[in-house]
């Protein structure tokens, strides 16, 4: 048998640059202005290419519910201001 063959750090690095992690790129949904990835539903106000996909307030707790609504609430009413 043979004896393997020696690379160099730069025939190493070469190999190695494909396997860097991309940049995830964020939009904003256009009802809550929070960041969301492309092509998902916004976490936080549950909408998706403005249409309600689901309901976030159908778990949560009375308090909670009344929380999320006031601050959902408030963030549309900052949006529509100048």
């Amino acid at each position: 048998m043979s004896i393997r063959m020696r690379h160099t750090k730069g025939h190493r690095n070469e190999r190695r640059q494909h396997l860097k992690l991309k940049q995830v790129h964020a939009a904003l949904c256009p009802k809550c202005k929070s960041p969301v990835q492309p092509h998902i539903l916004c976490g936080n106000c549950g909408t998706y290419r403005g249409r309600q996909m689901i309901d976030v307030l159908a778990k949560l707790t009375k308090k909670e519910r009344k929380q999320k609504e006031k601050e959902l609430k408030d963030q549309e009413s900052n949006d529509s201001s100048p």
